[in-house]
């Protein structure tokens, strides 16, 4: 028996055979071409067929997991029109006078190169997305099938890579997809995202100890402690045998908590909300049975189009949740651009240390335009549901000020245009500066509630740059400095009678759930698949113990 560690992304347990993905591996020659004006315009056949291609994906990956977890096909999309990326390939073809197979190999090193020599790691992420998409280009200019699937078993299997592309995730089986198994990534990289929304066991950094000659043998994938066990023993299988049986009669019993009450044993009742990125996830928040939406990503709208959306754009968006959600409520979060959440069309400055510079309410305060078009959305939608509005990465008090001088002059001129919009809106802000939570009793005068962005409030607390992969043994969620600015926070926002909640990660820390009954957190936002997890937590809890 071998055994390998990892990290793993999606925590469950899978038994069945390896089979690794085997790729159509695209050999690239480089061709003298005489009519190079004809080589163009093959480039731009393939370029249409690659773009079509991405929008059924992204179609498909919409019923699959939802809009916010698709969008990486939109951005491929975009990468495979950008000016830049295009006009290198013709200029090769035109200078080189070369196919375009070669041309596009050139661009995806020249651009991947690129990429990778950048600071920020989520623009270093980007150089995968490259590849990707010019790989998809070479395929179709060869006429190979880009949507083979290539692994080698029919039955059940567990799938192994050096890594997976989105595109490649997407268009695996995934009825026949018990695990992943990967030697690189990252566990914000898009495959990882992907993964857990699919609810797929996997890990990840298993290293080149993960090798092909496993391929065909059998293999145990435990996804609670980022081990795989090849060729397990017997007493091994029999021992994760009963592991998957427990973990999956949990999953059945947290069924049965549908229609309970989030309410402990003494007698504390909580709210348990969902966290969505898109109104297609309104499905997940239903089928587990939350309580309504504590964090809407409002950036979805933003990361998946090439301009501005639009006032209606918006609009739409918001009635839609609203309506569906009939009456529930549902805390939209203003637009939170910027450090690793990127679109192109903001043309952003480049910054040293971007997860501290211009991003989410910085952007608002001092691009009002586009300030405006989103809260003259928000509040025209407000009437079609139980819509509050929260503001991301507030300091001070002046910004909250500030916020409502603009809102009321969003207010304003809807009335002079006789536009319908609802007058009194809750509005809450995010907690996830330690300035915030310091002068949290100042704040407190100002809105309607707090809801605690843990993951922000732990990076800046602790001084770690939370995709910064090196420094994961360093990040601890449950740092007594970040549990007593929450404690802070909650006291402050009792004290002036609004209520506060939490909608980072750590609200679905069911190690925690207890500590934050006890400070009087008042609600918790996870993600959806969540919900029925941290309810049952808190129905075993006894606050008078």
């Amino acid at each position: 028996m071998i055994v390998l560690q990892g990290k793993s992304v999606y925590k469950d347990v899978c038994i069945g055979k390896i089979s690794f993905y085997k790729r159509q591996e695209s050999i690239i020659k480089r061709i003298h071409v005489t009519d190079v004006e004809a080589e163009v315009a093959r480039f731009q056949d393939a370029k249409a067929k690659g773009v079509a291609q991405l929008g059924e994906l992204h179609e498909q990956m919409i019923q699959t997991v939802g809009e916010a977890d698709a969008a990486i096909f939109e951005i491929h999309q975009m990468m495979l029109e950008d000016l830049d990326y295009c006009d290198s390939i013709e200029n090769i073809i035109r200078t080189q006078e070369v196919n375009t197979e070669y041309a596009v190999g050139i661009t995806a090193d020249n651009f991947s190169d690129m990429f990778l020599a950048m600071d920020d790691e989520y623009m270093r992420g980007r150089a995968a997305d490259v590849k990707d998409v010019s790989e998809r280009l070479i395929r179709i200019l060869s006429g190979q099938d880009t949507r083979k699937q290539t692994t080698t078993s029919n039955d059940k299997y567990i799938v192994a890579a050096d890594d997976l592309a989105p595109s490649e995730t997407v268009q695996l089986d995934k009825s026949k997809v018990l695990g992943f198994i990967l030697q690189k990534g990252s566990s914000s990289s898009h495959t990882a995202i992907l993964a857990r929304s699919m609810g797929i066991p996997a890990i990840i950094g298993l290293g080149e100890n993960l090798s092909e000659e496993y391929d065909g043998v059998a293999c145990i994938v435990d996804g609670f402690t980022g081990q795989v066990y090849i060729e397990p023993d017997q007493a091994t299988l029999e021992e994760l045998q009963k592991k998957k049986a427990d973990s999956d009669a949990k999953k059945e019993l947290l069924q049965t908590l549908k229609g309970k009450e989030n309410v402990t044993i003494d007698g504390t009742k909580i709210n348990i909300y969902a966290n969505i990125g898109s109104p297609a996830d309104v499905a997940k928040v239903f089928a587990n049975d939350a309580g309504g939406i504590g964090l809407f990503r409002s950036e979805f709208l933003y990361l998946e189009n090439s301009d501005f959306p639009t006032e209606e754009q918006q609009f739409l968006a918001y009635k839609q949740v609203a309506e569906n959600m009939a009456g529930k409520k549902v805390i939209i979060r203003t637009l939170d651009i910027g450090a690793d959440k990127q679109a192109d069309y903001f043309n952003l400055d480049h910054e040293d240390n971007p997860a501290l510079g211009y991003r989410a309410i910085r952007i608002c305060l001092t691009q009002p335009e586009i300030f405006k078009t989103q809260l003259r959305a928000l509040y025209r939608a407000a009437c079609f549901g139980n819509i509050s509005i929260m503001y991301p990465m507030i300091t001070s008090v002046e910004e909250v000020r500030k916020i409502k001088e603009i809102v009321a002059e969003v207010k304003t001129e809807l009335k002079e245009e006789g536009v319908p919009f609802k007058e009194d809106v809750e509005t809450g802000i995010m907690i996830e500066t330690p300035a915030a939570a310091l002068i949290s009793d100042e704040l407190a005068k100002e809105v309607d509630f707090f809801s605690i962005g843990t993951n922000d409030l732990t990076q800046y607390t602790l001084a770690i740059d939370r995709q910064n992969q090196k420094l994961e043994p360093f990040s601890n969620t449950h740092h007594k400095a970040v549990l007593k600015l929450i404690q802070m926070a909650a006291e402050n926002a009792h004290k002036e009678g609004i209520w506060i909640g939490i909608c980072g990660e750590l609200g679905a820390d069911t190690e925690l759930t207890e500590t934050f009954l006890r400070m009087g957190i008042d609600e918790l936002s996870v993600s959806a698949g969540l919900v029925l997890q941290v309810r049952n937590q808190v129905r075993s809890i006894d606050l008078n113990k």
